[in-house]
């Protein structure tokens, strides 16, 4: 069976403690980025393996890395080609094939930074992959992937493609689609509301779905969702 790998990325944004360890729980493996490992030194955790260039590490979690023995390193020269999210996402295809992946602390900070960490999570093509944060859950759903959420009645639903030609699929929403044709980023599937059980379907191109945990943020308007 296919194992479950949390990776802790390096935003300024850093997901709360009752997060991290919720999330640490329920994977087998952990793999920090570069400043990740000092999100999880602040929630009591560690990792199975460290990625990054430690450009922005902090000292005591460069010093960690100096002197690691708990954990596995794999360190990189600051005058690279890729970016850290990019070589641990390598790893974690070296180490554990096939692995479903979970990332935090991804989608704060400088906006061109999240661009680049959404494109290299939709190219993880491997198995089914997560953003967690404290304020969303998000799933990225390539074609024939479908995901469904139970027990958030009430709450905010988006789903927007992210390659050219998807076409969707949602039940248990207050706006349904069936085999809807969704422009490249475009606002079709903003500010949804979850009515039950609901169910997602990507049946080709690339979505990316997002569960907002507060409730319905907007109006409830047919002719206007936001």
């Amino acid at each position: 069976m296919a194992c479950k790998v949390l990776v802790v990325c390096g935003s300024p944004v850093v997901a709360s403690v009752d997060l991290l360890r919720r999330l640490a729980g329920e994977c087998d493996h952990v793999v920090a980025v570069d400043r990740g490992l000092d999100a999880l030194l602040g929630a009591g955790l560690g990792c199975d393996v460290y990625v990054g260039d430690a450009d922005t590490v902090s000292d005591a979690g460069r010093a960690l890395v100096d002197a690691a023995t708990d954990f596995e390193v794999e360190r990189h020269d600051p005058y690279k080609d890729y970016t850290d999210l990019a070589l641990a996402l390598d790893s974690v295809r070296r180490r554990w094939p096939g692995a479903e992946v979970v990332a935090t602390c991804v989608t704060g900070g400088r906006p061109d930074m999240a661009l680049s960490v959404l494109g290299l999570l939709v190219g993880y093509e491997d198995a089914p992959v997560w953003i967690d944060e404290d304020e969303t859950t998000a799933r990225i759903l390539h074609g024939g992937e479908s995901w469904t959420i139970e027990g958030a009645e009430g709450k905010t639903f988006s789903i927007i493609a992210i390659a050219p030609n998807t076409e969707v699929s949602e039940h248990g929403l207050e706006w349904e689609l069936d085999h809807a044709s969704l422009g490249l980023l475009a606002d079709t599937g903003i500010s949804n509301v979850v009515r039950g059980t609901a169910r997602i379907k990507v049946h080709q191109g690339v979505a990316i779905g997002y569960l907002l945990h507060q409730g319905f943020i907007g109006t409830v308007d047919k002719n206007n969702r936001s």
